[in-house]
């Protein structure tokens, strides 16, 4: 929010405000009271007869920044340059702002504090600590107020900014995986493998890391975690597997190993 102007090569996202023979007229909504045009030969790869065929008024669009001028405050964008993964992932990104700004906003008015206050007060801040505002939420979210400790805030934006990002922040999970295999030469090999699955399950400490065993044929089985990050993720994943290949070990001709898997 603090650019006056994009970047070269920049993606934008606006609404088409106004379409003429020659081009179409964006407004830039990461840019406020900014307008860039999008020159009939940017619309799309193959001729254009028509532009309205292609952009009509009100439309929500996705284009790459191709030149700016700021003496005459020109900014040329271009529609044929964005793929449609760029395109997804910047309206992705437009809606994380979007979220995130209307959090920073309910946190500003329980402080008696107006959208533009909190940005100047920590919004910007938390920008340029975490390089995007929602992902400033989801760290405090998962981690505490006590990661803002050694930034600039006020304890009373630390305490709303928690109170608010852990009543509305959806945390996103990570999920590892791996093939466990075990083998044993005693007579009830199937129940001594279940009793051992059994406890390397009980091998999670953490409430929040799911863990799931499936079998995968004899005598592997996959061994999956889900969990809030990967240093988590990755810590369970080893104890559950440790746990089960030491404890298969404890039986006649018991034996196992475990191969993490990368998707």
């Amino acid at each position: 929010m603090r650019k006056d102007f994009p970047e070269e090569g920049e993606l934008v996202i606006g609404t088409v405000v106004d379409v003429k023979p020659y081009g179409a007229f964006v407004e830039l909504l990461d840019y406020p009271n900014r307008e860039g045009l999008i020159h009939i030969s940017e619309v799309s790869s193959g001729w254009v007869k028509n532009i309205r065929d292609h952009v009509k008024k009100g439309q929500r669009v996705v284009a790459k920044v191709m030149r700016v001028d700021k003496k005459k405050g020109h900014i040329d964008l271009s529609l044929k340059r964005v793929t449609e993964q760029q395109k997804k992932a910047k309206i992705q990104e437009w809606k994380r702002f979007q979220r995130a700004e209307k959090l920073l906003q309910f946190a500003g008015e329980k402080l008696g504090k107006s959208l533009e206050e909190a940005w100047e007060e920590v919004g910007y801040k938390l920008e340029e600590e975490f390089g995007e505002l929602y992902h400033a939420l989801e760290c405090i979210a998962i981690e505490g107020k006590e990661i803002l400790e050694e930034l600039d805030i006020p304890k009373e934006w630390k305490d709303i900014l928690y109170e608010v990002a852990i009543e509305n922040i959806e945390l996103p999970t990570v999920k590892v995986d791996g093939i466990l295999t075990l083998t044993t030469t005693e007579p009830n090999g199937i129940k001594v493998i279940k009793n051992v699955l059994k406890k390397a399950l009980k091998a999670n400490p953490y409430e929040d890391v799911v863990v799931d065993i499936r079998y995968v044929g004899a005598p592997k089985y996959r061994i999956e975690v889900e969990a809030p990050d990967y240093k988590s993720g990755e810590e369970v994943l080893r104890k559950v597997a440790d746990t089960a290949i030491n404890s298969i070990k404890k039986y006649k001709g018991g034996e196992g190993s475990f191969v993490r898997e990368y998707h």
